[in-house]
């Protein structure tokens, strides 16, 4: 009975694999994301491994003409600037393996203890920070380079051959940056604005879930502690936040799209690393504040003072910091003319509610200045939170008038 019931699920699975696959290829076609940036990846990487195959089996007749395609594709990297880098790395690691294995071949012969002694060497220069990534290929092309050695008739055979393994990446890496840089060269400006977008929607998704219950008092420990946990967890989307501004700000090196008129203006990055270094202390001030009212919820039955009106007055407050967040959320550069002013609006809505939540506690006269008491605390993270948002809005007006 159980394999019967499972058939028509694998069936079904099996049917739907081919509407993925067409609506993945639609995504790619459609909009750009990370399907098309897949997309034009692989075709790219198609290109260059075939003309690099062309040139080295059918123009150059190498004895090993895999070397070359192998080096197109792993140097077709994610921004003309890493492709490269990473060539420029890639040669050097191989230049040196081949290297090693010609000059101790040539003293030790095509013996076990010669393979050792190259592979000690190898293992030990690919270790050097400079070569990054690409250290690993030192050893690789070593052993390469001494099995293409030992199986080579003549002196003239072993030098021409170990030339020829450097001759085949060069022009493997040649093929592949050529590739990079003239064929759809990756630009990823929407990156930096993607990353504060996540920031920014994952904090208002947050406040937007607190100001309705400060609103009316419940203050319970599963809900304070829920919202201590999701602050807690936004270390993941500060780290992509990071990774994407600094892909957008590589994709503009050496890249002939940056001169093209529509992407004109879009290549400083200044205003960006500012808002994102504000959002990032903003989520850490925001999670003071859900620690400070998680501790609160726990102590809420030794309070003796009325702070009904001041929790009305902060979710106030942090119901127009969610406003400011929202438009965060949808940050564009082609509409920044629209929601830099906009934002400057919301900011100094949101200073008047935070000014309210200090007047309102100094009214119900709350201990502000008691440790063992949040009022104090929370009036503080008010301040804090409000200076970040007030920055965050004033970097991206100066970006708008500049």
């Amino acid at each position: 009975m159980s394999g019967a019931a499972g058939e028509p699920r694998v069936a079904s699975a099996q049917q739907g694999r081919p509407a993925r696959a067409a609506q993945w290829w639609r995504r790619a076609w459609g909009s750009e994301g990370h399907e098309r940036h897949t997309a034009l990846l692989i075709g790219k990487s198609t290109v260059a491994a075939t003309l690099a195959w062309v040139l080295s089996y059918n123009v150059l007749n190498a004895q090993s003409p895999a070397f070359a395609p192998f080096s197109a594709v792993l140097i077709m990297q994610v921004t003309v600037y890493q492709s490269l880098l990473q060539s420029t790395r890639y040669v050097g690691a191989v230049a040196a393996g081949v290297a090693v294995q010609a000059a101790l071949g040539f003293l030790g012969g095509p013996d076990l203890l010669t393979f050792a002694l190259v592979a000690l060497v190898a293992l030990t220069i690919g270790r050097w920070p400079a070569l990054g990534s690409q250290g690993s290929q030192v050893a690789t092309a070593a052993f390469f380079a001494f099995s293409t050695y030992i199986s080579a008739t003549s002196d003239f055979d072993k030098i021409t051959q170990l030339g020829q393994i450097i001759l085949l990446v060069l022009i493997g890496c040649g093929v592949g940056v050529l590739v990079n840089v003239t064929v759809v060269p990756p630009l990823r400006l929407r990156g930096a604005e993607h990353g504060i977008r996540s920031l920014a929607h994952a904090l208002c998704d947050l406040v937007s879930d607190m100001h309705p219950a400060l609103r009316e008092g419940e203050l319970d420990e599963e809900r304070t502690g829920h919202w201590r946990e999701r602050a807690d967890q936004t270390g993941e989307l500060v780290t992509h936040a990071r990774t994407g501004l600094r892909t957008a700000r590589e994709s503009i090196h050496y890249n002939p799209r940056r001169l093209l008129r529509r992407h004109r203006g879009r290549t400083s990055f200044q205003g960006y690393g500012a808002v994102l270094e504000a959002l990032e202390r903003t989520l850490y001030q925001t999670a003071s504040l859900t620690r400070s009212l998680d501790q609160w919820s726990r102590n809420q039955h030794e309070e003796q003072h009325n702070y009904r009106g001041f929790l009305q007055c902060y979710a106030d407050f942090v119901e127009s910091i969610s406003e400011i967040t929202q438009v965060l959320a949808a940050l564009d550069e082609d509409k920044l003319n629209e929601q830099a002013p906009q934002l400057c609006r919301l900011a100094d809505q949101a200073q008047e509610c935070r000014h309210r939540v200090s007047d309102q506690a100094e009214q119900d006269g709350l201990p502000l200045a008691d440790p063992g008491r949040p009022y104090g605390v929370l009036v503080i993270e008010a301040t804090r939170l409000m200076e970040e948002f007030q920055y965050t809005c004033d970097v991206l007006q100066h970006h708008v008038d500049r």
